[in-house]
């Protein structure tokens, strides 16, 4: 894998709105933090176009997309928000001169599909992190601090999962990808499905049926995402929805049973996903440390 070089002070930075429309106002937060941090900020003049629910139509987006990715004084891009829309624009981007000066690129949720398209595809490592809508009004929260050690090459601190009755117990080391599960199962079968074998997968999720869960980790395991990975970490799987008539497991039971079939380990209640201020970001690409246990706090790591 590929990745990027840290910042330092005064390295330009950019955000960029691939999904989901935002607001100046919105953005406030985010751009003082990143100030405060020692960057240059750039807000590309057209970032609050709106198209409906979309930052402007699909070339608009793709354009400014292409044009960060393109600007070599770039050193990071922010993915502003997710929502929906990434995947209309990934076939439209030109990764050329990317790859040839990667960058990072920040985000979770629908950025996944720029996760899973630049490690399918280029083998870049990329941060699954908080992202500028969720940025605290005032100060800094324990996601941004996460992040802002990512991004300038600090230490990170080990994830600490507590113990969880579904964990399977064991030690794995692998390059960490994945991301948001509904975003990876409308990749399957696609250029932009990622490579899991002998890697840890980490997924998360928010505001699913428990069927749909289903369905997706099924579809995941058709496609043999499932099957020979070292590892899996399961993040939040928050605000979850049932039928009328239940379905009779929660989120996490299916999860567990979708890969009770195999011998890797596996840990639950990661600080990754849907929830601010349990949002750590962490380097999708880039080899970790899995040890799950049953009785004792869980761990994560970059070793």
């Amino acid at each position: 894998m590929i990745v990027p070089k840290a910042l330092k002070t005064g390295d330009l930075v950019a955000l960029v709105a691939t999904a989901r429309k935002v607001s100046p106002e919105e953005m406030v937060p985010a751009v003082a933090t990143l100030q405060r941090w020692g960057l240059r900020v750039r807000v590309p003049k057209d970032l609050y176009e709106a198209e409906n629910q979309l930052a402007g139509s699909d070339e608009h987006r793709a354009r400014m997309l292409q044009e960060l990715l393109d600007d070599a004084e770039v050193k990071a891009i922010f993915c502003c928000r997710g929502g929906y829309g990434t995947v209309r624009i990934i076939d439209k981007i030109d990764f050329q001169r990317f790859k040839e000066e990667p960058k990072w690129i920040v985000g979770y949720s629908d950025v996944t599909v720029l996760h899973s398209h630049l490690q399918a595809t280029l083998g870049v490592a990329t941060l699954h992190a908080t992202m500028p809508i969720n940025f605290p009004a005032e100060g800094e929260n324990t996601d941004t601090e996460s992040l802002r050690r990512a991004l300038m090459g600090e230490p990170m601190e080990p994830l600490t999962c507590q113990p969880h009755r579904l964990n399977r117990a064991g030690e794995a080391e692998g390059v960490l990808v994945g991301g948001n599960l509904s975003i990876l199962y409308s990749l399957c079968g696609s250029r932009s499905q990622v490579d899991t074998r002998g890697k840890i997968l980490i997924i998360e999720d928010l505001d699913e049926y428990l069927y749909h869960i289903d369905r997706m980790m099924q579809g995941l395991k058709r496609s043999g995402m499932l099957e020979g990975l070292a590892g899996l970490a399961v993040g939040h799987l928050s605000d979850m929805h049932d039928n009328a008539v239940p379905f009779g497991k929660t989120a996490e039971e299916i999860v567990a049973e979708a890969v009770a079939e195999y011998g890797y380990p596996v840990v639950f209640g990661v600080n990754v996903g849907h929830c601010v201020g349990a949002n750590y970001a962490v380097k999708l690409g880039s080899k970790y440390r899995l040890e799950a246990h049953n009785s004792k706090n869980s761990r994560i790591f970059a070793p």
